[in-house]
């Protein structure tokens, strides 16, 4: 859902890569690929010669909430003039172009601009048309090529989503791998004693409610239900929950029966005669 998992008061993030839209078709691509830049921590957007023109109001509202890159883009005529200032750049394209030119996958392109911007260099990635890619001479004016294991009879990715993949390896990259966030740590592990004070409890319960049928197949079933928990790797916090859970188990059922008899009783109550009045009935003295 939008907004799912944002912190506004975390800072924006700034600088990476330039991203160079070429002639983008569509307001709602450029507005989508500003969201997809700043999913992954990128904020310096190009747009050559957009065909509907700019600004595009479509672009804001596919953006969705991405507006400051989208303000603070700069547009350009052509490839070249969006280049000039560029050290490195990466065309990205799903077409061989027969080019002496290197070619990389997402994950080493991410690594090597990471290792670039560090170093001082500017490093662009370059993106085409959605309904033709970048042209050759396009390709041409730039350093290497980035393409994805797309599948061959259907290689064509939307703009977006080609931005996106691109921009998430960039993110991994420069982050190292880490996750936002992790699982909380846990309670200690469960002592061996306290695992079998609990086995004692559900086990003294189990057999109170008739659980086990069979005497002969008691033992093992016992052992069967003793494994399930030795595979879960419980811990302290684990065991008071489990404990707390048989209990109300156990409580509940009584609880039960007890408000059915209290209903019986009532019930049967209701069904005894009344008996006479006060002073009616009785002998006179």
């Amino acid at each position: 859902m939008p907004g799912s998992g944002t912190d506004s008061s975390k800072p924006w993030a700034e600088g990476g890569p330039v991203v160079i839209l070429v002639e983008p078709q569509l307001g709602e691509n450029i507005g989508s690929a500003a969201r997809a830049m700043g999913n992954f921590g990128l904020s310096r957007l190009r747009i050559v010669n957009p065909r509907e023109g700019w600004p595009n109001e479509k672009s804001r509202i596919f953006c969705a909430g991405a507006d400051r890159i989208l303000d603070e883009a700069r547009l350009f005529p052509d490839l070249r003039s969006a280049l000039a200032d560029v050290t490195y750049a990466v065309a990205t394209t799903a077409r061989e172009r027969g080019m002496a030119k290197p070619v990389h996958a997402a994950d080493a392109v991410a690594r090597d601009t990471v290792a670039r911007l560090a170093a001082g260099d500017d490093v662009a990635l370059v993106f085409g048309r959605e309904r033709t890619g970048l042209y050759t001479e396009e390709v041409s004016l730039c350093d290497a090529i980035l393409t994805l294991p797309v599948n061959p009879a259907f290689a064509s990715l939307n703009l977006a989503t080609a931005v996106a993949v691109t921009a998430y390896e960039y993110s991994k990259a420069a982050s190292g791998g880490a996750l936002p966030f992790a699982m909380p740590e846990r309670s200690p592990p469960a002592e061996r004693i306290d695992l079998f004070a609990f086995f004692d409890h559900l086990e003294r319960e189990l057999e109170e409610a008739a659980f086990f049928r069979s005497p002969e197949k008691q033992p093992s079933t016992t052992r069967n239900l003793r494994n399930i928990f030795h595979r879960c790797e419980l811990t302290k916090q684990d065991l008071a929950t489990l404990h707390g859970v048989v209990t109300a188990l156990v409580e509940g059922r009584q609880g039960r029966e007890l408000r059915k008899a209290e209903r019986n009783a009532r019930a049967a109550a209701k069904r005894r005669p009344a008996g006479p009045p006060d002073g009616e009935g009785g002998q006179e003295g």
